[in-house]
C-alpha cells in the first residue's frame, strides 16, 4: 500500500519511540520491536502487535532505538541459562495445604523423643537437592565422558528422581514434581 509521498513505504526496522499512523487503529508509539513485530501503545485502541511489514505511515522514526530482542526475551533466556549452569535454586512454592505445618518424627523405640522438622525447611532441602540433581544431570551431558558413561550416569539420576517422586505432594505445581523413568 503505497502511494507518491512514500508514506507506507518503509524499508528499515522503527526504533523504539517511533509515531506511526496506522490505517486500523489510528496513532500510536512503537514500545518494543522483536524480529517478526512492532509493539504498539495506540491512542485509542491500547497496545496492539504489528508485523514490521504491516502497512502503516511514519509520523516520526526514532533511530538507532532498535532492539531486536526484547527485554522480556533476554530476561527468560538469562533465567535459563541460570538455572541450567548454576546452583542457584529458583523459587518453587510449597502447596498451599503445607504451608506452616510441621514433620513430625516419631521412633520405633520406646522413650526415645520425637522430632519435629518445619514443612516449609524440609520441603525447601527438597528442593535443593532437585536443583542439584539437575546440574549433575547437566554437568555429565556436557562433560568429555565416553557416551556409555554418560548415558550410565544418566540413568542412575533418572532412578535418583523416581526415588523422590514421593515428595511430589509437597510442591504446589505439578510442572516442579519430580519425575523418574515412564513405565511402559
Amino acid at each position: 500500500m503505497t502511494n507518491k509521498n512514500n508514506k507506507y513505504q518503509h524499508m528499515k526496522i522503527l526504533g523504539i519511540g517511533s509515531r506511526i499512523a496506522h490505517p486500523e487503529y489510528g496513532k500510536g508509539v512503537i514500545t518494543n520491536v522483536s524480529s517478526t513485530e512492532y509493539w504498539v501503545t495506540f491512542i485509542e485502541s491500547g497496545l496492539e502487535t504489528i508485523a514490521l511489514d504491516d502497512s502503516f505511515e511514519i509520523i516520526e522514526a526514532a533511530e538507532n532505538e532498535v532492539d531486536t530482542v526484547s527485554f522480556s526475551e533476554v530476561e527468560t533466556t538469562l533465567r535459563n541459562l541460570l538455572k541450567k549452569w548454576s546452583d542457584v535454586s529458583e523459587i518453587v512454592p510449597i502447596g498451599d495445604k503445607w504451608k506452616g505445618g510441621k514433620l513430625i518424627l516419631e521412633p520405633g523405640q520406646p522413650g526415645l523423643a520425637s522430632k519435629e522438622i518445619p514443612i516449609d525447611t524440609f520441603f525447601h532441602k527438597i528442593v535443593m537437592v532437585r536443583d542439584r540433581l539437575r546440574v549433575m544431570e547437566q554437568k555429565v551431558n556436557s562433560s568429555n565422558l565416553e557416551e556409555i558413561e554418560k548415558i550410565e550416569l544418566q540413568q542412575y539420576i533418572t532412578r535418583i528422581y523416581g526415588s523422590l517422586t514421593s515428595f511430589n505432594i509437597l510442591f504446589k505445581s505439578p510442572t516442579n514434581h519430580f519425575v523418574g523413568e515412564k513405565s511402559k
